[in-house]
């Protein structure tokens, strides 16, 4: 029996962030731009501090996202996608992140007010509860 081995070493890591972290920029950048967000809450979203979120900004091509901040990306991508299969609108789906929602989980505060409190898991808070939604 044969038992595959994952390579976890550090160059395999970087390999993997170089050939994410452009394609994971410039779709965030998208997201971004269509829930109209400022640039202090998508270096919030992302976790980067302004001189990296300008030189990725930038450059995305040229960036080697951490793990964390792929994460995070990985987040908002799959709480895009949740909006765009639960409100088909997609003025609906860009706006609910900033409407107040009654949910227990969010006690009345916007979604993104919850994402951007900072932690990864802020942000998975919010995609658990719309892939809850979805049926998921």
């Amino acid at each position: 029996m044969t038992v595959a081995v994952l390579e976890h070493s550090p160059s395999a890591v970087l390999d993997e962030s170089a050939r994410l972290s452009g394609p994971a920029l410039r779709t965030f950048f998208n997201i971004a731009d269509r829930w109209s967000l400022s640039t202090a809450e998508r270096q919030r979203l992302l976790g980067l501090r302004a001189s990296s979120y300008f030189k990725y900004r930038r450059a995305p091509e040229e960036a080697r996202l951490s793990r964390d901040t792929l994460e995070r990306i990985s987040y908002v991508l799959g709480i895009y996608k949740a909006l765009q299969i639960l409100l088909p609108r997609k003025e609906a789906a860009d706006a609910w992140i900033r409407n107040k929602n009654t949910a227990p989980v969010f006690n009345g505060h916007a979604p993104l007010d919850i994402m951007l409190a900072g932690k990864v898991a802020d942000l998975y808070l919010v995609r658990r509860y719309l892939d809850g939604e979805r049926g998921w």
